[in-house]
């Protein structure tokens, strides 16, 4: 192998540029030329590709986001556009992929694998919804950010004696919600595995007036029936009945901006080192994640054939703590 490429799909993560740093220096270890494909699966069928060496990457560990750019890009999801990215691959004598992403991401990652490309993924989104691995890049960073804004917002809530809908994001997976609920001492937390009657919320906001509690906070995932916007809704048609209403902050994009963390930029090290190394042994068609501590491969055929379940236990331990 002499040429490999490296590309950014879908929503950023803090710590992508850290993986791309440890493809980037990693794959000229191995005395490879490596290409990165900006604006993900578009520039990839654009051919929109740049040779990388190692002063190319310097300085960006600590950044946010991503210097490769990320799209979405619908045309990749037919046969005719992964065929042009083939062809583009093929013109720039690219001979394996290591792709950076999540769900959307490694799914492409696995057409093109089944194409014949070698292709390694690497687990980044900060949904943590990726299966095989139990926490991807830029989770860390999300849930240090989304702590923050809701240790702040207590203060607040605290002195107006007021309760607080926070929604984070997540999609359909409520890792987010409940594990920033959990680590910001939340009243209540609403996620899209757990079916959540409005009237319970209010319960336990109300309940914990009843203890002493100067605050009440609601964690809600993105993806849940009832967000944030919903809730409040609920609560204000409900208001002359459940005596309070609500007020919502949307933490939206704001948690995919961060600076990525130590633990995030230590993973994203590991991962894209082990993209290279499982090239340069002639492994492929996998994705490279976090497992019982330690950094192993999954065939992207069970990648995208299951999903990655939440610990419920948790959500019970989160009614717990909230008394």
């Amino acid at each position: 192998m002499e040429r490999i490429a490296v590309l950014t799909s879908g929503g950023d993560a803090p710590g992508m540029n850290a993986a791309i740093r440890a493809v980037v220096r990693t794959g000229l270890d191995q005395g490879w030329e490596v290409w990165g494909v900006r604006h993900g699966y578009t520039g990839l069928i654009a051919g929109d590709l740049i040779p990388l060496g190692a002063r190319d990457v310097g300085g960006i560990i600590q950044q946010g986001g991503t210097v490769l750019g990320s799209a979405r890009c619908p045309e990749f999801e037919t046969e005719a556009g992964r065929m042009m990215a083939l062809r583009m691959l093929a013109e720039h004598d690219i001979e394996a992929v290591v792709i950076i992403g999540g769900n959307g991401s490694q799914a492409g990652a696995h057409a093109l694998s089944q194409m014949g490309c070698p292709v390694v993924g690497v687990a980044s989104t900060i949904d943590n919804d990726l299966y095989g691995s139990e926490i991807t890049i830029g989770v860390d960073t999300a849930l240090d950010i989304a702590l923050e804004a809701i240790d702040r917002l207590k203060v607040t809530a605290s002195s107006h004696h007021r309760a607080f809908l926070i929604e984070v994001m997540g999609r359909e997976c409520g890792y987010l919600a409940l594990m920033s609920g959990i680590a910001g001492g939340a009243e209540a937390v609403v996620i899209p595995e757990v079916e959540t009657d409005p009237e319970v919320v209010a319960a336990d906001l109300r309940a914990a007036y009843e203890r002493g509690k100067a605050h009440g906070i609601v964690v809600v995932a993105e993806g849940a029936r009832y967000n944030a916007e919903g809730l409040a809704a609920y609560f204000q048609e409900h208001h002359e009945r459940l005596g309070f209403d609500l007020r919502v902050t949307t933490l939206g994009h704001v948690q995919r901006g961060g600076a990525p963390g130590a633990f995030d930029r230590l993973l994203a090290t590991r991962l894209g080192a082990a993209a290279t190394r499982h090239l340069a042994q002639g492994e492929h068609g996998i994705l490279v994640g976090l497992l019982k501590g330690e950094i192993k491969p999954t065939p992207l055929s069970e990648v995208v054939a299951n999903k990655k379940p939440l610990d419920l236990e948790l959500v019970q331990l989160a009614r717990v703590l909230a008394e």
